[in-house]
């Protein structure tokens, strides 16, 4: 199997993650901010990745990611992946001090290490941040979910994931108490800016709308 550097497999991941918002192709200033690097460094190694036919780029016109290219993101994502569930699991890190850790870890290349670490962990079909772990053929389990800001007023929603992962967002929901698998329910709906009251448990608490928005849920008993 072809070798990648870790930076490749760092802008492969990047490049995969902006495919998905986009219908268009990628352009080089997403990559470089989502890299927090120059429009010129993006450049340079894009003509590389080109090279390796891990993406098709033509100057101006923006980046595509190949199938090949596409393989290896999702490697790197499973691992990621996996490893936030061993963080959390076994090491009883906080779902909000494991993405930098798994940044690097994700960059081990032993891919027996990974099988044997996803056969320990019961094969787990998701995160601790509700996101699916592709499995060995970069296969992903969808989970059919909609954001708490589509939600109904009087409805119960189980909270399956997360749209934000920063650690400021994630420690947000803990001072709540909100992660997967609470049962949130939406008391009132505030009319002038979206906001809600929403219940756990015996706590009513308010969500603003962009708070909201990053929460994902199933209907209530539907997981």
């Amino acid at each position: 199997m072809q070798q990648h550097t870790e930076t490749e497999e760092n802008y492969l991941k990047a490049i995969y993650h902006l495919s998905n918002v986009t219908i268009s192709s990628v352009n080089t200033s997403s990559i470089a901010t989502s890299m927090s690097t120059t429009s010129a460094s993006v450049t340079d190694m894009l003509k590389k990745l080109a090279e390796k036919e891990l993406i098709n780029y033509e100057k101006y016109k923006g980046v595509k990611i190949t199938r090949k290219g596409e393989k290896v993101a999702l490697n790197i994502i499973r691992k990621h992946r996996l490893w936030e569930v061993f963080l959390t699991k076994v090491l009883k890190f906080e779902w909000d001090e494991v993405h930098t850790m798994a940044e690097e870890l994700e960059h081990v290349s032993s891919d027996e290490l990974i099988k044997r670490l996803e056969a320990y962990l019961d094969f787990p079909k998701f995160d601790p941040h509700g996101d699916p772990i592709p499995d060995q053929s970069g296969k992903l389990e969808l989970n059919d979910q909609m954001s708490l800001s589509s939600g109904e007023t009087g409805a119960k929603y189980t909270i399956t994931g997360v749209g934000e992962h920063s650690s400021a967002f994630l420690k947000h929901l803990a001072k709540y108490g909100l992660k997967p698998g609470i049962t949130v329910s939406i008391a009132e709906i505030m009319e002038f800016d979206k906001s809600m009251l929403v219940k756990v448990n015996k706590e009513k608490f308010h969500l603003s709308l962009e708070v909201s928005k990053n929460i994902l849920v199933k209907k209530y008993g539907a997981i």
